[in-house]
């Protein structure tokens, strides 16, 4: 029997230009195997043969990604399970079966993230932890990685309604807790800095925008990604 691929959906904010998702296309389209591209939210001007749902972009950047993978949820044509991942998400290995990875546990990234502040983030990390206990999950995994992450629609919409109440809900934790998908655990792959030395052994990177248009590691990814995908019109 013949599995059909998954779709992605990514949601995505307006901006400028969204060049680290015109290379984050690249290395899909090269990389991992999918259905059809669902942008939810904005849709470049440039992009072209992906799939688009508007979505209202007047909330916080949490509440904005919520509603926009809800609606993919809701949408009657994006596959049952899909791949979720954001625009600055690279997939650098060929992958013949799509992993599911944590980072371990939710305690132990509270403490990382409390020793560097206390602002909006780790309020909702908190705030999902006490969710996630009060439904018994005693020692909560984290799935808050920058890594392609394999969902059901089902699942994703429990977890969204689950925690509708919290203003910044982590809900690639709450999706992984409540629908039990285990997976391995491995370090985040988000580089912050522009500076050489960051680590593809993973076969993931993540950028911040400022690390990928100015940082080693964006000159990495346009270098190895030089040549344009069947997502883009070509450039004038």
């Amino acid at each position: 029997m013949t599995v059909k691929p998954l779709d992605i959906v990514c949601p995505l904010r307006e901006a400028a230009s969204h060049e680290e998702l015109r290379y984050a296309l690249r290395t899909w389209e090269a990389n991992l195997p999918h259905g059809r591209v669902w942008l939810v939210g904005h849709r470049p001007r440039w992009a072209i043969n992906v799939e688009h749902i508007p979505n209202r972009q007047n909330g916080t950047k949490y509440s904005n990604t919520s509603r926009a993978v809800e609606a993919a949820c809701l949408h009657p044509d994006v596959s049952e399970q899909f791949i979720f991942l954001n625009d600055d998400f690279f997939v650098l290995h060929r992958l013949t079966a799509l992993p599911v990875y944590h980072r371990g546990p939710l305690r132990e990234v509270e403490a990382y993230y409390a020793s560097r502040g206390n602002g909006a983030y780790l309020r909702g990390l908190r705030e999902t932890r006490d969710l996630l206990v009060d439904r018994g999950h005693e020692d909560p995994l984290s799935y808050e990685l920058h890594v392609p992450l394999p969902v059901t629609k089902t699942g994703m919409l429990t977890a969204l309604d689950a925690g509708r109440h919290l203003d910044v809900l982590h809900k690639r934790t709450a999706y992984g807790v409540l629908a039990g998908i285990g997976g391995e655990r491995m370090r985040d792959v988000k580089v912050l800095h522009r500076r050489p030395g960051f680590e593809t052994r993973s076969g993931f990177l993540s950028t911040m925008p400022d690390s990928f248009a100015h940082g080693a590691v964006g000159s990495y990814i346009r270098h190895a990604y030089a040549r344009p995908s069947r997502y883009e019109r070509a450039r004038r």
